[in-house]
């Protein structure tokens, strides 16, 4: 058994009637219902044949039945597998061919998906639960070693790697993530980033789910997050840069909240200081890491000062703060380097190792891909991505500036041309003035959009390749 659904299970009988997920249309699944849906498909699962260690592919959308899936799993010693949705098809094939999964867990979505590839018809598709009355506790002891989780990313060569997780790694992260976080079963936090809502299930917090898609945070309706908020009290949001940016859409009114985590794409400084206006009570949080480290850095909103706001606003780069203290980072021809005791240890396919990983007097390190310095206190400041920069042009040190002006609300750089070509996307844009402020950071051109495009995963970092793709159109 895992220390996660250890976590859970006591808090299942501490307070068994207490609300562990919300939806978006208000359903409350309880710490106890959670309790026995997982039970019930651990049951329907062993019954054909589901045993440790085994991979099962796992299909759902964020719903209580996709983490009654994951903690049935998580009982029985399972290994639960999940793609990267933005990978499509292809990806998907890659994936199930990395890590030979006996079975599918699939949803109403996952199962049409399955009718369209003959590689997932393959797959036997798992029961939703069995009424079986039992009195197996059905809660396997696994080691800290034992794989537990399996996410592909498709990383800087486009083709899914996959990351496995082992049962004790998977509470390492989350001890580390509960430093900057302290969640305790007081509080309510609408989540849309999911691997947040298994580490409130083990803090018996409860998880509120986001109105509307959370794959697509960027169509999500602002007024209808607000009224989640309201309605069922949150105190406190977790969620990538797209996801708040919708928050502070509309604001008519203060938000009431206690805590702002936000990570997964890019913090910038107009978003921070756009949810400090929106919930001016809150604190504040930019979490910076990736999926193979996470996290990494972390920073407060009131520790920012303001020479590290003029100096974000004049080129420096991104802020991101101080390493968290089992991190330690390098930097090597600029990229940021980390290894420590969170950062994996290589990929299910260990041909993807060369990519990322590097030994140095025998320590691992993990390359980001993201370019960075670190400045006399410390801290980290990130530059953007390596493959992005050409020269002395770094995209963040650019686009965080340009995020500083007035009516900019997207900003991208292309800097391999000359001269490089800054893209801005808002309203009101005084395009004489800001074509001046661009020069004055470099060699730049700049070119007005309505929208520029963005990451299909959290919607939070810019698609420079969709964005050379319409450069070449202009």
């Amino acid at each position: 058994m895992t220390k996660l659904l250890e976590d859970f299970l006591g808090h299942v009988e501490r307070r068994p009637d207490a609300a562990a997920l919300i939806d978006g249309r208000g359903r409350v699944t309880t710490y106890a219902a959670m309790a026995r849906m997982s039970a019930h498909r651990a049951r329907a699962f062993r019954d054909v044949g589901i045993e440790q260690g085994d991979v099962v592919l796992v299909a759902r959308g964020v719903s209580p039945e996709l983490y009654a899936t994951l903690l049935a799993l998580f009982r029985l010693g399972a290994v639960a597998m999940f793609p990267e949705p933005a990978a499509g098809l292809a990806g998907l094939k890659i994936a199930v061919g990395a890590a030979r999964p006996k079975a599918m867990a699939a949803g109403a979505l996952g199962r049409a998906v399955r009718l369209m590839s003959p590689t997932l018809l393959r797959l036997p598709l798992l029961p939703e639960g069995s009424d079986k009355v039992s009195g197996d506790s059905l809660l396997t002891s696994v080691g800290a070693d034992a794989p537990a989780l399996m996410t592909f990313t498709s990383g800087s060569t486009g083709r899914p790697k996959g990351i496995v997780r082992s049962t004790g790694f998977l509470r390492l992260q989350h001890d580390l993530l509960e430093r900057v976080r302290n969640t305790t079963p007081d509080n309510i936090d609408l989540i849309s980033l999911p691997v947040f809502i298994l580490s409130n299930l083990a803090a018996g917090a409860t998880s509120v789910l986001p109105p509307g898609r959370i794959t697509r945070p960027g169509r999500l309706n602002p007024q209808e997050l607000r009224r989640q908020i309201q309605t069922h009290r949150v105190n406190r949001v977790v969620a990538p840069p797209a996801v708040c940016a919708r928050l502070i859409e509309q604001a008519r009114h203060p938000l009431a909240l206690e805590a702002i985590f936000t990570g997964g794409g890019p913090v910038f400084p107009n978003l921070l200081k756009g949810l400090s206006a929106a919930a001016p009570q809150a604190k504040i949080h930019a979490v910076y890491g990736s999926t193979e480290a996470e996290p990494i850095a972390h920073i407060r909103f009131d520790q920012i000062l303001d020479a590290d706001w003029r100096a974000m606003a004049g080129g420096a780069g991104l802020l991101t703060g101080a390493p968290i203290p089992e991190a330690r980072l390098a930097i090597r021809d600029d990229e940021i380097r980390v290894s420590g005791p969170h950062v994996n240890r290589g990929y299910l396919d260990s041909r993807d190792d060369a990519s990322t990983k590097v030994v140095e007097d025998g320590v691992l390190w993990h390359r980001t891909g993201d370019a960075g310095r670190m400045d006399e206190q410390g801290r980290l400041w990130m530059l953007g991505r390596c493959d992005a920069a050409a020269g002395d042009l770094y995209p963040f040190a650019v686009e965080t500036a340009a995020l500083s002006w007035p009516g900019v609300r997207q900003a991208a750089l292309l800097a391999d041309r000359s001269p490089a070509l800054l893209v801005l996307s808002g309203t009101d844009l005084n395009q004489a003035s800001l074509s001046r402020e661009a020069a004055l950071l470099g060699d730049i051109e700049c070119r007005f959009v309505s929208a520029i495009p963005l990451d299909r995963r959290h919607n939070s970092k810019i698609d420079y390749a969709a964005l050379r793709a319409m450069a070449k159109r202009w």
